[in-house]
């Protein structure tokens, strides 16, 4: 979505994208953390039955923000710049994620012992560091809303322009 610089800093932010963005951040934090729990279990003797449950919940938190997008997308009209450069931000971390886990669920699923291998390994250790990155990423987005708002209202209360 093109906007002349002029028409661009007119757009308020969108309440509802601020806190679909708040919640994707909430979801970026536990697929994160499982995320690289899982990654600790490919460096240690833990059970394929363990690993396949854990991975199972990082595809739980993966569909769950694929949701949230999907619902971001569909606001992106009402987003001011900022909300839609995150949401486009977001898209292609989370599909890299998607990706990963489907390719690390097909290899637990296709032998008892293929959850050992180098290229699962790869998939898992992927999705620890990408996670990290959407955490971040998302966490960044969200302060920067948090502190915008809460300049224009010092501003607003000052009675002085916040640019």
């Amino acid at each position: 979505m093109f906007m002349p610089l002029s028409r661009a800093a007119d757009v308020p932010d969108s309440e509802q994208v601020s806190k679909l963005l708040a919640e994707v951040k909430s979801q970026a934090y536990l697929l994160r953390d499982d995320a690289h729990l899982l990654e600790s279990y490919t460096r240690s003797d833990i059970s394929r039955e363990t690993q396949s449950r854990t991975v199972s919940d990082v595809k739980s938190h993966v569909n769950g923000m694929g949701k949230t997008l999907t619902e971001l997308d569909k606001a992106k009209d009402t987003a001011s710049p900022w909300q839609v450069a995150a949401i486009n931000r977001i898209e292609p971390f989370l599909r890299e994620l998607a990706d990963n886990t489907s390719r690390a669920i097909e290899y637990i699923n296709s032998g008892p012992k293929n959850y050992k291998t180098g290229e699962y390994k790869d998939y898992i250790e992927a999705n620890a560091d990408v996670s990290s990155g959407l955490f971040s990423l998302v966490s960044d987005f969200v302060d920067y809303g948090n502190h915008k708002d809460r300049m224009q209202r010092l501003a607003a209360r000052l009675e002085v322009s916040p640019k």
